[in-house]
Formats: structure tokens, C-alpha cells, sequence
């Protein structure tokens, strides 16, 4: 027969300040005065003098006061968009336009325009910037530029 079959199964549980004779006795496995003797205490994030966990994480992220709520957008996307008949090249495009239409979120003050991609259609634009590449592509097929001022 195995010994680790003879495991007791029905262990009594621990039941402190019950008397001297328990073991646990007395102050109950709390030693005396200070602090954790006393109950309802739980000290929050000590780990008994290990660095805690919140101070060995690494510090993380900053949000500037500052930022600029720039939208951008490419080309491609707008040709995507309107082959998905999102948008109407035809008509004029807008920051607001495009809120409106769920492609930017609402966050967004202004707009800018990036020359990622083809445009096949001639497209008449409004927006505060505007890149190099964008600009000669949108004049390339005939379109029309409104840069905004900020």
C-alpha cells in the first residue's frame, strides 16, 4: 500500500483563539500590538517589503495639453470610399462632410490631405494642409484645392 493514499481527507480546520491547548491561541497567530494585530486592517499594496508591483512597472504614456487634432486622410482612401459609395467625389469634400459620413471621428479640428494612393475622378477639396504629392495629384487630374486658413 502506498503512504500517499493514506492522506487524511476530513482535515479539521484551524480555529484561532480558542484556547491555549489550539496552538492558536490567545493573540491567534497575530503577534502582539501594532497594526496587523488590530482587525479589519488590510495595508493596500504591501507585499511585505517587496518593491511593489505598481512601483516595478515601468511609468507609461503622456497626454500633451497641446496636441493638434489633426484628421488624415490619403487619397486611396477617398477613392475607396467613393468606389464603396461612402462619398461623392463630385461634390465638394469637407472636414465636416466627412464627419458627417462616420470616415473621421468627431475629435478632429482639422484636416489634412496626404498623397498616398491613385485618384481617378477630378475632386474639389477644402482642407487646412495639404502634402506635396497630394496636391500635385489632385492638380494632375483637374481637381480643385481650398486650403484653409488655420
Amino acid at each position: 500500500m502506498k503512504l500517499d493514499s493514506l492522506k487524511k481527507i476530513n482535515k479539521k480546520k484551524i480555529r484561532p483563539g480558542r484556547g491555549i491547548g489550539s496552538g492558536k491561541g490567545k493573540t491567534s497567530g497575530r503577534g502582539h500590538k501594532g497594526q496587523k494585530s488590530r482587525s479589519g486592517v488590510a495595508i493596500k499594496s504591501f507585499e511585505g517589503g517587496q518593491m511593489p508591483l505598481y512601483r516595478r512597472l515601468p511609468k507609461r504614456g503622456f497626454k500633451s495639453l497641446f496636441a493638434n487634432n489633426i484628421a488624415i486622410i490619403n487619397l486611396s482612401n477617398l477613392q475607396k470610399y467613393h468606389e464603396l459609395k461612402k462619398i461623392d467625389l463630385n461634390s465638394p469634400i469637407n472636414l465636416k462632410m466627412l464627419k458627417e459620413k462616420n470616415i473621421i471621428k468627431k475629435k478632429f479640428i482639422k484636416l489634412k490631405i496626404l498623397g498616398s494612393g491613385e485618384i481617378k475622378n477630378k475632386i474639389d477639396i477644402s482642407a487646412n494642409f495639404f502634402s506635396k504629392q497630394a496636391k500635385e495629384k489632385i492638380e494632375k487630374i483637374g481637381g480643385k484645392l481650398n486650403i484653409l486658413k488655420n
